[in-house]
């Protein structure tokens, strides 16, 4: 029997469901602070997590989420048969820092703020493939690292326009398998099995590059935005779905004015999904609170919301069937420097719940 069926020009539906075996999350303490703080699994008031450098920060924060993810699954690192991870920073060196300690397997990608959907995918054909029992998905990203990376030193304190989204400090691992998820007590939260149900991954849509031109690497919804429509556009004409045949259609970090390009880019496609469409940069922080301008952003912003906020409620049956589309803008130092436009790609994940 095939693991999956091609479907259209980008999606494939996996014949038996993907399980969702646990889910972790750690973040920072303003992402602690923000309207979801109660369900991370950890906060760090210390943003260096005991470490002298950032990178070295965002390498533990990886590496610990991870550990934690394989735990909640009542695993061992010897049990996971290899790793998709990725990080905003040159060559992934967040992640191939940390996990290497795991003694894992590992892929290390990059699909800038997408990460998230990207390892997700591979992962979910390795798993429906026969590939491994157990494979592990992870992101990470650090405020500081970001900046350090793409902008300014933190001590150069230059002031972020409006359109700016907040690097969110933080990580998200899921564990994949093919089996559904060990039955624990129905109060624990070790476990992505809930009174009885999961969430598992029924199909993805592979993102395409998408350029509309923009420069501005302070706006990333805008440069992120088109990519999103274009995803969202191909999923819903590969499987022959609408948004009614969804709960809720999750992007990764486009912010408030890159939602709303969304919103408008879809329009122009006669497609409206604003009564189910939600955006993990949206949610992560407070904005009338917390100052983050447009939102937040970062591999690690819709990898902790998925692992914190998403799965459980999936797992629970709240939503039956959800589009997790994270989003990321593909430039890097060089190619800023040298005037280039800022491209942008979106991976498409189906998760649904199923009754065990």
């Amino acid at each position: 029997m095939k693991p999956g069926v091609p479907y259209g020009a980008a999606s494939i539906e996996f014949l038996q469901p993907v399980y969702i075996e646990s889910a972790a999350s750690i973040t920072g303490q303003k992402e602690g602070d923000g309207p979801l703080g109660e369900l991370f699994d950890m906060i760090s008031q210390d943003p260096l997590f005991g470490e002298k450098t950032w990178e070295a920060a965002e390498s533990t924060l990886q590496k610990e989420t991870a550990f934690l993810a394989i735990g909640k699954a009542g695993l061992r690192p010897s049990d996971i048969r290899m790793i998709f991870a990725g990080d905003l920073l040159a060559q992934t060196i967040a992640s191939s820092f940390g996990i290497a300690e795991t003694g894992i397997p590992y892929y290390g990608l990059y699909g800038a703020c997408s990460t998230m959907g990207e390892a997700l995918s591979l992962g979910a054909m390795a798993a429906a493939a026969g590939y491994g029992d157990h494979i592990l998905c992870a992101a990470s990203s650090h405020f500081a690292t970001a900046e350090k990376e793409f902008r300014f030193p933190l001590g150069y304190g230059n002031q972020r326009p409006l359109s700016a989204t907040w690097t969110v400090t933080g990580s998200g691992a899921c564990v994949l398998g093919c089996t559904p998820p060990v039955s624990k007590s129905p109060k624990s939260t070790d476990t992505m099995r809930f009174h009885n149900g999961c969430a598992v991954i029924t199909g993805i849509t592979t993102g395409k590059i998408t350029d509309f031109g923009f420069k501005d690497s302070l706006n990333m919804g805008g440069c992120m935005a088109p990519a999103a429509c274009s995803t969202i556009y191909q999923n819903l004409y590969d499987f022959g779905r609408t948004p009614e045949d969804y709960d809720a259609i999750f992007t990764g970090d486009l912010g408030m004015i890159g939602q709303q390009i969304l919103l408008d880019l879809l329009s122009e496609k006669q497609i409206d999904i604003r009564n189910i469409h939600k955006d993990c940069g949206l949610m992560i922080y407070d904005n009338k609170t917390q100052d983050t301008h447009s939102g937040g952003s970062g591999c690690g912003c819709s990898a902790a919301v998925l692992a914190a906020c998403i799965l459980p409620e999936v797992a629970r049956g709240t939503w039956k069937r959800i589009l997790f589309v994270p989003t990321g803008a593909m430039l890097s130092k060089v190619s800023y420097n040298e005037g280039a436009s800022i491209p942008g790609i979106a991976h498409a994940v189906v998760i649904e719940h199923r009754d065990l």
